[in-house]
């Protein structure tokens, strides 16, 4: 192989290699060399502590290697032996000192034993001792809890009593309460065998509530009498003491009296300060400047004793705010406070309507004085003396409202004036028409309530119309009948319309309209008599109305013949011609261009209407016209559609 390779090296044979694996330097080499260091963690620590002491690779430093270290073990397991002797004696130093300890505690242990029994004794006396203690302090706590329950701290009873210089503090009412807490708890007492008990703190309860309301009373009393300024301060305490004062009705009326006289008082002199001195520094000025204004006057006195009543009602709402309510309490203090400036207030009032004649003045007094009257109603009630008062100044002023009116009319019947030549309004009737205007618009714009107005408007009505009416009759009683309508349907007419504009007036304007119809009446028939009169067919016409048969042949009686029929009927074919030429000259004198256009409208159907009867009648063969043609050439219809 070694020829064919050309090389001089042998490759060994199958008996060498396996002499080779056999050799233990051999397998050693292999073991070595098949050893990967970087995994084997004690290899690496071996050689790492190797590489502390073998400094020299040498052959005699590899061949003493084995040696150097069996020495160096040898050297720390003595190490280790003399670190352990020390150990040893310290373990043993330690032994003897629990050792010492053992017996320390042994003998103790035997000293405690005798003395336990020693003192058994002295502790099972003193386990009874604490046992009875705990009893006596449960019984102590259970006696400091009732008396803390059912009786009154000092402190506290020195706040109930008080003195006679302090005042009222303001856990006086905690400590009341308390007072009434313990009184009602005792009757828990009284249930149980505790009775006498209940019975002694329920009597010393009772002792103090009396003295502490006797003492409350007395304090509520003076702060009430100190309230005359015309903004009492009523501070939170008042109140509360009202509150309290609740348990005695008694004393709290009579606190609430004091209070009512004391409030009274201070708005009789803020009254009287109003009416003659005025408000602070002049402004607003005093009331009694502007007397000679009555509803001035008057308003501005009601408006100071609404503002009072509504203020006093709020200050006394304040006061017993905590308290429960009870309206009939309220009105009645409220009732006693204004009852004072009841006096001043109508002796003023009295003076006023005793002095004022105009009828609108007292009117609008009336309607004032009825405003004010249901405003302070509603503050006060019904039974204050101040809304009574207010209301019989309202019926006073009513009652001379209505003899004012009853007075005015009287004067218009006794001075009943003859109409003027254009048939229009007197003067007297002017005057009583711009009365009624101006009673009614106060009555329209007063604010009482709507069935009342309603019956004073009927019944200003009834006062101003009806003499009105009656003196225009008595006025017109002289004149002829077409004066007399033309006078009349004038003076209703400006009735009607100064009524026309005011509420609850309807049944009066139908009734005079009526009259106006009724005046019309007598108008058309005078206008339509007039007419047939003035072109001579009034005798044809009534000759026709009344002819009868058996009274003969008509042509031939007088004023009925055919010269004469067309001499009437050239006069009313001139009337055709000029409609207006015969209209009545009281017809021109009507107000109402209404009422002209309607009594000229009718009184022209009544023409048409004759012309239509006389018509017929010419026209029948029976009565004797042969040349009717010729006596009535127009149709009914060609007239109608010439006064159309």
């Amino acid at each position: 192989m070694a020829d064919r390779n050309g090389t001089g090296d042998s490759v060994p044979s199958a008996g060498q290699q396996s002499n080779n694996s056999n050799n233990p330097l051999t397998r050693k080499l292999n073991k070595i060399l098949d050893t990967r260091i970087d995994n084997d963690k004690e290899m690496l620590e071996a050689l790492k502590a190797l590489s502390t002491f073998f400094v020299e690779n040498s052959l005699r430093t590899r061949r003493n290697l084995r040696s150097d270290i069996e020495r160096r073990n040898l050297s720390i397991n003595e190490e280790f032996v003399e670190a352990f002797d020390v150990v040893e004696e310290q373990l043993n130093s330690v032994y003897q000192e629990v050792k010492s300890m053992n017996e320390c505690c042994q003998d103790m242990t035997n000293r405690l034993k005798t003395a336990k029994e020693q003192t058994r004794d002295l502790l099972n006396q003193t386990t009874g001792l604490q046992g009875e203690s705990q009893k006596l302090q449960m019984k102590a706590q259970v006696a400091d809890a009732f008396l803390d329950k059912f009786q009154l701290k000092p402190e506290e009873c020195k706040v109930l009593r008080g003195s006679k210089t302090t005042g009222l503090h303001k856990d006086f009412f905690k400590v009341l309460s308390r007072v009434k807490q313990i009184h009602n708890d005792c009757k828990v007492l009284l249930r149980t065998n505790q009775q006498t008990a209940g019975l002694e703190i329920m009597e010393s309860m009772a002792l103090q509530q009396e003295s502490a309301y006797e003492r409350l009373y007395r304090w509520t009393q003076n702060e009430c009498r100190a309230l005359t300024g015309d903004s009492p301060d009523i501070f939170p305490l008042l109140c509360s003491a009202m509150e309290a004062l609740q348990d005695r009705p008694l004393l709290l009326n009579y606190s609430l009296d004091e209070y009512g006289t004391a409030r009274r008082t201070a708005i009789v002199r803020g009254l009287i300060d109003a009416l003659t001195r005025g408000g602070p520094g002049g402004t607003p000025r005093p009331i009694e400047l502007h007397s000679h204004d009555p509803l001035r006057y008057v308003g501005d006195m009601l408006a100071w004793l609404h503002q009072a009543a509504a203020s006093e009602k709020e200050y006394l709402q304040t006061l017993i705010k905590s308290c429960k309510p009870d309206s009939e309490l309220i009105q009645k203090i409220l009732g006693h406070i204004t009852e004072g400036v009841c006096r001043p207030f109508k002796v003023r009032v009295d003076q006023v309507l005793a002095a004022e004649q105009d009828a609108v003045v007292l009117n609008k007094l009336n309607n004032l004085l009825k405003f004010y009257h249901n405003t302070v109603k509603q503050i006060l009630g019904d039974s204050a003396s101040l809304t009574i008062t207010v209301e019989e100044m309202a019926t006073l002023s009513h009652q001379m409202f209505f003899n004012s009116l009853n007075c005015h009319a009287s004067k218009l019947l006794d001075k009943a004036k003859l109409p003027p030549p254009d048939l229009g309004p007197t003067s007297s009737l002017k005057e009583s028409l711009q009365l009624l205007r101006d009673v009614l618009a106060c009555q329209d714009a007063s604010v009482v309530p709507l069935d009342n107005k309603k019956q004073d408007f009927k019944q200003v009505l009834s006062c101003v119309v009806d003499p009105v009416l009656q003196m225009c009759s008595v006025s017109a009683s002289r004149l002829n009948t077409v004066d007399m309508a033309a006078y009349m349907t004038n003076c209703i007419y400006l009735t009607q319309n100064a009524l026309a504009v005011y509420h609850f007036t309807d049944s009066r304007l139908e009734m005079l309209q009526a009259q106006i119809d009724a005046q019309v009446d007598t108008l058309v028939s005078e206008q339509a008599a007039f007419i047939l009169n003035r072109v001579d067919l009034a005798h044809v016409y009534s000759t026709i109305q009344s002819y009868e048969s058996s009274q003969g042949e008509i042509s031939l009686m007088e004023g009925m013949d055919s010269p004469t029929l067309k001499s009437a009927m050239s006069k009313f074919d001139n009337y055709l011609a000029s409609p207006d030429s015969l209209i009545l000259p009281q017809s021109s004198l009507l107000l109402s261009a209404t009422v002209r256009e309607k009594v000229k409208k009718i009184s022209v159907e009544l023409i048409c209407e004759a012309y239509r009867q006389i018509y017929n009648f010419i026209c029948d063969k029976n009565h004797g016209y042969a040349d009717w043609q010729s006596i009535v050439p127009r149709t009914p219809d060609q007239v109608v559609k010439l006064l159309s």
